[in-house]
């Protein structure tokens, strides 16, 4: 794992990409600065989508049980 990876903070990249589309949303930003935060966009959500990978896979780890992994479904609590 590469610092970058390990200083990589989801909470805040999905808040900055909230605001990114919010931004966009209004639709007063010029081209040009419309595709540049078209491009942040994609690179934290490419980010977002591997600490999600990354953090299920450690979910399956630590359910595993001997030499098998038993794949739990997340179940909402709140239902």
């Amino acid at each position: 794992m590469t610092a970058e990876r390990e200083a990589f903070d989801f909470e805040h990249a999905l808040k900055e990409l909230e605001e990114l589309v919010g931004r966009m949303e209004q639709g007063d930003l010029p081209l040009e600065e419309s595709l540049k935060a078209f491009e942040r966009g994609v690179e934290l959500t490419r980010a977002c989508q591997q600490a999600l990978k990354e953090a299920e896979q450690k979910v399956e780890i630590l359910i595993s049980k001997g030499d098998q992994i038993r794949a739990v479904p997340f179940e909402d609590q709140g239902q």
